[in-house]
Formats: structure tokens, sequence, C-alpha cells
């Protein structure tokens, strides 16, 4: 999966964030080690929602 990530630099190298996600963030020295910090914060993230999520009952619904 692919996810848009947007980046800021900072005093303290870079702050990174999935807009897609929110509360979803990390940060890094350089951009390369935010954007590896981030892949790992998105992956905890998912596998957090799909726990939190794991017995409720779900549906689909089309949009547009």
């Amino acid at each position: 999966m692919r996810y848009q990530v947007k980046l800021k630099k900072n005093e303290e190298g870079y702050a990174v964030w999935c807009p897609g996600l929110p509360g979803c963030w990390s940060q890094g020295k350089t951009e390369e080690e935010a954007l590896e910090n981030i892949k790992d914060a998105i992956e905890t993230y998912l596998e957090t929602v799909e726990e939190i999520n794991k017995d409720a009952e779900s549906r689909y619904v089309e949009v547009g």
C-alpha cells in the first residue's frame, strides 16, 4: 500500500506525518530516517486499528 506523507524540516531534523491516518506521525534526523520511521509508524497504526476493531461488526457503504 502507498500512503501520502508530509515532511517538515525543523531544528531537530524532520517531522513526518500521514494526513490519511489521524495521529500517525514520526520524526528523524534526516529525511531518509524520517521516511523509514513513518513506515514503521504506519504499520503499527494499522495493526492497532485492526486489533481495536477485530470484534466490531462492519459494513461497506458506497459514496458518490
